[in-house]
């Protein structure tokens, strides 16, 4: 299993505590990559939004790529994952980002590409937001794009949406960022599956991730590509020395007060086509991070990963509040514990 943290642009992850301890700073960042890399942690994801969805649109976010040049400039191990929406972004242009960051980072660059879901960001930003399954279609050329830069010089396109002619991009990435991208529509999914090289999808049951990750591999295989390279799910993490304390520490975080923090709710569930529509309770974490159940003590939590492992996830991207110290704790006391390889056997007495 490979662990990864999610970069808080946003001041935090709870739509309804309103002072998270975690600062909209770079210095804040910073610390919290450079302490990744020395607690066992492999890869984070930045993900970009130009709107705060978690904390309401008036409250301070961060740019996501800046912030991933930033954090390939000052950590030596971890994976970057940037997201990217091609309606915010021109595909030869972001090939030359990505090319720049790889060289910064010494061939750790990967992207999460997104194909959107704000309306309202749009609006504001300036975005091109088209009906949900033309998003997809949009995706799929930007990605085309990108892949024939990095790979020939000079490269022409014309399509759709795009056109290139006899581009050059200079240097080339010494290591071909990975594409991870998720979706759960049928459009997503049929998209998804010829143009991304991982699958990456929000919080869910076991169950639902194995029958997802079958999914998957099959469209692959009936597709004639070689398999994913990866599956990753997002994850919403609490753990305590008692079971009793997690769970009081997860009914504070889901106390859900209506207010300014849900004004994206029935954006995001209107404008996205979801096998699993969130309640508000859930909507009160970042991206059904609840679902999974990772709530309890330190074993109790590592016999729940090593289910979905058993499952076929194998890369975690955890979100913690407080950022920092929560994820300190996950480094110490629950990764060793993974990364001990017990038997599934031994690791469902673990748990109550």
């Amino acid at each position: 299993m490979r662990f990864g943290y999610w970069t808080p642009l946003f001041g935090g992850w709870l739509r309804n505590v309103d002072d998270e301890q975690m600062p909209v700073t770079f210095d804040y960042v910073k610390r919290l990559a450079q302490r990744a890399e020395q607690i066992g942690f492999d890869l984070t994801l930045v993900p970009e939004l130009n709107l705060n969805d978690i904390k309401g649109v008036a409250a301070p976010s961060l740019e996501a790529w800046a912030l991933a040049a930033a954090i390939a400039a000052t950590t030596d191990r971890l994976e970057i994952m940037a997201a990217m929406r091609p309606g915010y972004h021109l595909p030869a242009v972001t090939a030359k980002q990505a090319a720049t960051i790889d060289d910064i980072s010494g061939g750790r660059f990967t992207f999460n590409v997104v194909s959107a879901w704000w309306a309202e960001e749009a609006r504001q930003y300036g975005g091109i937001f088209s009906e949900h399954d033309d998003r997809y279609k949009r995706t799929a050329e930007f990605v085309e794009v990108m892949k024939g830069l990095w790979r020939e010089t000079p490269y022409s396109f014309h399509g759709e949406y795009y056109d290139v002619e006899n581009a050059h991009l200079e240097p080339k990435p010494r290591v071909t960022p990975r594409i991870y991208a998720g979706g759960e529509s049928e459009a997503g999914k049929a998209s998804i599956t010829h143009y991304a090289d991982a699958y990456v999808t929000h919080g869910g049951t076991v169950e639902e991730l194995r029958a997802k990750i079958a999914e998957m591999r099959q469209r692959r295989e009936d597709a004639g590509l070689p398999p994913f390279e990866a599956f990753g799910m997002a994850a919403y993490a609490i753990v305590r020395e008692t079971e009793e304390e997690a769970q009081a520490e997860l009914a504070r975080v889901t106390d859900v007060q209506h207010g300014k923090a849900y004004e994206s709710y029935q954006d995001f569930i209107s404008k996205s086509q979801l096998e699993h529509v969130p309640s508000l309770e859930d909507y009160s974490v970042s991206n059904r991070g609840l679902r999974p159940q990772f709530v309890g003590t330190p074993e109790q939590v590592a016999a729940r990963i090593r289910e979905y492992e058993d499952a076929g996830v194998d890369t975690l991207l955890l979100q913690f509040s407080p950022q920092l110290e929560e994820m300190e704790r996950f480094g110490e006391q629950v990764i060793p514990l993974v990364r001990a390889s017990v038997p599934s056997s031994v690791a469902a007495g673990l748990v109550s």
